[in-house]
């Protein structure tokens, strides 16, 4: 049996600790070191790559291979030009929000350490009405204090360092848990949960298990394009979050309609494999656990994309935690939608059989 609370005190202080680390696209590694650490005493070994992705696996000798999966970066800035007067312009690092930039404070990481600094805005009183700008990229600037380019470089600030928000974890109304960077260290989280229980249950796989931790996810795909070529994985259930399509503004007939609270949410697409879809809804069916539906057009603009077209094909699917405000540093989901993704992923892993093709010609 699952034991009765998956998110116990020890594992959401993880979840505290894993979420207010920074780790923007291509500067992982040290979020990275947090997660292996958790996950090790559930684990056999390690493999990690080049880039920073890394890989928990279970049975690391066992020919066939299921991986589980979510992504470690989260969204930044790169310092990209610094003005005489000691601003500074940016440009995106993944998929940052210009809206939401003006007087929001940063994190400016350098070899000296952090910078603070904060994104400026002109008062209201200064603006004209009939001529009102939105905030966007060519008119967002970081003041760090300074009032030369001279002073910002003796911070140890230059072109190229990474930016991120400082905003942290907490708990909304017992039941919402809201960050920065839920997107999608929070799908790191949950399979590293599945391991957990794995490992607390004393369930024995007939397979090889590969709990990953894929990089670059935020810029296209880029860290499991490379970690499927060096799994070569068989199957493939990957783990990252979705809009709640409930919340203002957001049109249903074009987003669909998904909601934090009413459960996983289970995807249609060309990338997802039809069987092993099936076996997630019968599985979720099975075990009373709550899900949604989703239609994805073209792709899923997931890592699901990644592993599916690898390796001359993977069986892959996507479950999605349904989240609120993404990419935005107060973005939300709801606790029993994580509890009830880890459980639908690890009812799910134990259904898998060894050498299961999922053939739709056998």
């Amino acid at each position: 049996m699952i034991v009765e609370d998956i998110l116990d005190k020890e594992s959401v202080n993880f979840l505290e600790k894993y979420l207010n680390n920074a780790a923007p696209t291509g500067y992982e590694s040290q979020g990275q070191k947090l997660w292996m650490d958790y996950l090790r005493p559930y684990v056999d070994e390690f493999i990690t790559d080049t880039y920073g992705t890394a890989v928990g696996v279970i049975n690391p000798e066992a020919k066939f291979k299921v991986v589980i999966e979510g992504h470690a970066d989260e969204i930044s800035w790169y310092v990209n030009y610094i003005t005489d007067d000691g601003l500074i312009y940016v440009i995106r690092n993944g998929g940052s929000d210009h809206q939401i930039a003006a007087s929001k404070r940063v994190n400016i990481h350098t070899k000296k350490g952090i910078v603070k600094g904060v994104f400026g805005w002109p008062a209201i009183h200064t603006r004209k009405k009939e001529e009102e700008q939105s905030p966007k990229l060519e008119n967002i600037s970081i003041d760090v204090g300074c009032s030369s380019k001279e002073e910002v470089e003796k911070l140890g600030v230059h072109v190229g360092c990474v930016i991120t928000y400082p905003d942290e974890f907490f708990i909304l109304n017992e039941d919402k848990y809201v960050s920065r960077a839920l997107d999608n260290r929070i799908g790191g989280f949950m399979v590293a949960q599945v391991a957990k229980l794995l490992k607390e249950n004393k369930k024995e796989l007939p397979f090889g298990l590969y709990i990953t931790n894929s990089v670059q996810e935020e810029i296209g795909l880029r860290g499991a394009e490379m970690i499927t070529q060096r799994i070569k994985p068989n199957v493939a259930i990957v783990t990252d979050v979705t809009h709640d399509t409930t919340t203002p503004m957001i049109e249903k007939k074009t987003n669909g309609l998904t909601k934090i609270g009413d459960g996983p949410v289970i995807s249609y697409a060309p990338a997802v494999q039809n069987n092993l879809r099936e076996l997630l809804i019968e599985t979720a069916e099975k075990n009373n656990i709550p899900f949604q539906r989703m239609a994805s057009s073209r792709f899923t603009g997931t890592d699901t994309d990644a592993f599916a077209y690898s390796n001359g094909g993977v069986a892959s699917a996507l479950i999605s935690l349904p989240l609120r405000y993404m990419h935005t540093t107060v973005e939300m989901v709801h606790k029993k939608d994580v509890e009830n993704v880890i459980r639908l992923i690890y009812e799910s892993v134990l259904q898998i059989k060894d050498g299961e093709t999922f053939s739709y010609f056998d």
